[in-house]
């Protein structure tokens, strides 16, 4: 064999073992998210960062659906053995998976980690329960009040004042009246995370987040959703977004509705599809001013090896950080949940100009965290089914109420 020959085989051999010592290096974590579209550019963005500046360390993200099928399909994926190592849960349902010892109590690592001290407050209170921490905030919101501006001005209402239920069903009323010959409607049939902040701008709470105490059939709770089926009724709003909640913002996005009250996270959607006509209020203050944080979390799973819960938790603390918190917060809308991100140029820029993003921001003043016990889930999932028969006519408010909070007490005992 010749010498050169011989060199050849060598080194090539030597780049196998080094090739192989680097794949067998490289750590892989399945990541569950809820994100498509606009925000999954970002967050696949985000994710090319973290695994450009952590080349041993692969995200494989996979979008399942909204928060209500990653719920569901978690559950199915469990028994299976089929779950994922890292799990974006809405900020209400990812008690029923602390409880049950799915999700890995995060504690040691976050106080391990300097960003505990760069997050708000919210952010970090929405991931505890009693004392241990299950997720690290990603994605957070408040509900906030949208409005298409040139609809309002073709009803001719300038410089509209929303800040009661009243006024709200004034104006669309009025929209309905003088614009409905061209199939525009006042307001979209609020979604389930605008009508959990109606309910708390009426002073009330669907579970008390504090006590744990159910409100579903407290008075002002059912005054709140009184007011929201009379939108039906008096059918200012359409049935279609009751069946389907999407349908009334797609509506409000076609400029077919005047007023939708949605997450925040809808802001940067929202603008591209009406550019200067977007109006974005804070919710109503009909009894006092106090609104739901929405969003999500990402939490890991106790079945993972604890090298991969290494790695899921350095990719957790690097999408909670100012450098990608700016980057989402300005593609999306979502709310900061770092102290930081706004001095990022990306954030400044999107606050400059993009009027109307910063108003969830400025009603943090006024946001609180929502129950997130395990019975939190089930009610949840239920609320829509009562809604669509207080909406649609076919039950009583108060009689559904009642049976709403009578079943709900039923399944948080037998649940413990």
């Amino acid at each position: 064999m010749s010498w050169k020959l011989q060199k050849f085989i060598t080194a090539s051999a030597l780049a196998l073992v080094a090739s192989t010592a680097g794949a067998q290096a490289e750590t892989t974590v399945k990541f569950w998210h809820s994100f498509n579209k606009d925000n999954g550019e970002a967050l696949n963005k985000i994710i090319a960062n973290f695994e450009a500046a952590n080349p041993d360390i692969k995200i494989e993200g996979e979008y399942i659906g909204n928060y209500n099928d990653i719920v569901a399909k978690l559950q199915a994926a469990i028994p299976a053995r089929r779950a994922p190592d890292a799990v974006i849960l809405e900020v209400t349902r990812y008690g029923l998976f602390a409880d049950g010892g799915v999700l890995t109590d995060l504690t040691p690592y976050f106080n391990a980690d300097p960003l505990k001290d760069e997050l708000y407050d919210f952010a970090r209170e929405v991931g505890v329960i009693g004392d241990k921490n299950y997720i690290v905030p990603f994605n957070s919101s408040t509900p906030v009040l949208y409005y298409n501006k040139d609809i309002f001005a073709r009803a001719g209402l300038t410089d509209p004042s929303l800040k009661t239920f009243d006024e709200i069903l004034e104006a669309s009323k009025t929209i309905t009246d003088k614009l409905g010959s061209e199939g525009i409607t006042g307001i979209a049939a609020p979604g389930q995370f605008a009508r959990w902040g109606l309910v708390m701008a009426n002073g009330s709470d669907l579970i008390d987040s504090m006590s744990g105490e159910i409100l579903l059939d407290a008075p002002k709770t059912v005054a709140a959703y009184q007011w929201m089926a009379s939108l039906l009724d008096q059918k200012v709003a359409s049935v279609d977004g009751v069946t389907e909640e999407d349908n009334g913002r797609d509506a409000f996005l076609a400029g077919k509705v005047g007023i939708m009250m949605n997450s925040t996270g809808n802001y940067v959607g929202s603008k591209k599809a009406l550019g200067d006509n977007l109006g974005v209020l804070p919710m109503p203050c009909n009894e006092t001013c106090s609104v739901p944080i929405g969003g999500a979390g990402i939490g890991i799973l106790a079945s993972s090896p604890k090298e991969v819960q290494d790695a899921a938790y350095k990719f957790i603390s690097y999408a909670a950080s100012a450098e990608s918190n700016a980057i989402w917060f300005a593609a999306t809308g979502y709310l900061p949940i770092n102290k930081h991100a706004a001095d990022q140029q990306v954030a400044r820029d999107a606050l400059a100009s993009q009027p109307g993003i910063d108003v969830a921001i400025n009603s943090l003043p006024y946001a609180h965290g929502r129950a997130r016990t395990p019975v939190v889930t089930w009610m949840r999932t239920t609320e829509y089914q009562m809604w669509q028969a207080m909406a649609l006519g076919q039950r009583g408010v108060e009689e559904t109420m009642k049976d709403f909070a009578d079943k709900t007490r039923q399944e948080e005992a037998r649940s413990n």
